[in-house]
């Protein structure tokens, strides 16, 4: 059984291998939440890839002291999973996030698109961007990652396809597109196999509830993007990625 998790980027890395005091943050959450004792093991992690496994040898709210048995630095993944997310109505964007991040997805951009019902006005992104950074990082404790996935700035419209560069494979998940993302990332499967750092980021585009307009279609295909179909039923915007993910992670041979 993998050991819980508990993730604070004040957390560094202790050297040799001794005692460490975890944050008064981790401290509470150990203690008070997860009612953890002397003795329990742990990990502790700064969500940049350390992962630090110990023991428990005083536990109080404020104060928490962990008896250090391994410390590993965990490389990023190659290429990267990224996450375009259209903002959704009644939370199911987040849904999709929490969910991203379980599967395993490195970063999330969230996008107003044109036919997104929600909106983030300019005094209400900083506020909503929080709250997705969060859920990330809750999630990330949740599957036991040493990586919380970055929720990079809010993009509105057509402008999504300026975020995309020629090391990125960009595909648009939409009901008419006529080849399936399995066949697409068999395709590119085999890309990496001949030329492994050919690629740098699989990006996966998620459109809101009315779907993705003609003219940011047009944008991101002229971007270098490709349409691509999950399969005959149509999926709501916080299962659609998450499903699309744990394809890439098949295919790239992880899963």
């Amino acid at each position: 059984m993998t050991l819980p998790v508990f993730i604070d980027p004040d957390i560094t890395h202790p050297g040799e291998h001794g005692e460490l005091t975890a944050p008064a943050a981790v401290a509470h959450h150990v203690v008070t939440v997860r009612r953890m004792q002397p003795g329990d093991e742990l990990q502790l992690s700064d969500g940049a890839g350390l992962r630090i496994t110990g023991s428990i040898t005083s536990a109080a709210r404020d104060g928490l002291r962990v008896a250090i048995s391994d410390v590993t630095v965990e490389d990023p993944a190659s290429p990267q999973l990224v996450l375009v997310q259209a903002l959704a109505k009644s939370g199911r964007d987040l849904a999709a996030v929490e969910a991203a991040v379980e599967v395993g997805v490195d970063a999330v951009i969230p996008w107003e698109a044109q036919r997104s019902i929600v909106r983030w006005p300019a005094a209400k992104a900083g506020k909503s961007i929080a709250k997705w950074r969060h859920t990330s990082a809750a999630a990330a404790e949740q599957s036991r990652r040493a990586f919380v996935p970055a929720i990079g700035d809010l993009v509105r419209g057509s402008g999504l396809a300026r975020a995309f560069t020629d090391s990125d494979a960009v595909f648009v998940l939409h009901e008419d597109a006529s080849q399936p993302l399995t066949a697409q990332l068999r395709t590119l499967a085999d890309r990496l196999a001949a030329a492994p750092n050919g690629i740098e980021r699989i990006v996966l585009v998620v459109g809101p509830e009315g779907g993705i307009s003609e003219a940011e279609i047009s944008a991101l295909t002229a971007a270098g993007a490709q349409t691509a179909v999950l399969g005959a039923s149509v999926l709501r915007a916080s299962t659609a990625g998450p499903v699309a993910l744990g394809l890439c992670q098949a295919a790239l041979g992880r899963w």
